[in-house]
């Protein structure tokens, strides 16, 4: 086997790999959709984070949510209770995904990522 076809092999395997990991659910973080979240908006003691844009924010949001950018979390994450569920939304489901990693490596216990974002609830 010649080195141009390994290679090609494990370039296969590790797109592959990136791909599929980017759908699987983060271990120990909690998904729901958009008809759970309304069931969850009426329950107490919950802290409720956009991760969107603030453009995409003003544009439409759900009452109740504050706006926290993907790429500001790490930065203001310091202003969340660490002892309350933090259930997150984005426009599509992925960048609440990426930030339920960044707040479980933050130390946070209790998250819940909005599968489907905004599109979900609309």
């Amino acid at each position: 086997m010649s080195a141009n076809v390994v290679f090609n092999i494990v370039l296969t395997i590790l797109v592959a790999w990136f791909i599929i990991s980017r759908f699987l659910p983060v271990k120990g973080v909690k998904n729901i959709n958009g008809k759970e979240l309304k069931t969850e908006m009426n329950k107490k003691n919950k802290q409720f984070i956009d991760v969107r844009t603030p453009g995409e924010f003003r544009g439409n949001h759900i009452q109740g949510f504050q706006n926290i950018p993907l790429n500001e979390l790490a930065q203001k994450a310091s202003h969340l209770d660490k002892n309350k569920e933090v259930i997150v939304i984005c426009q599509s489901g992925m960048r609440s995904k990426q930030a339920t990693k960044m707040l479980k490596k933050l130390g946070f216990q209790h998250i819940t990522n909005v599968s489907g974002g905004m599109n979900a609830w609309n």
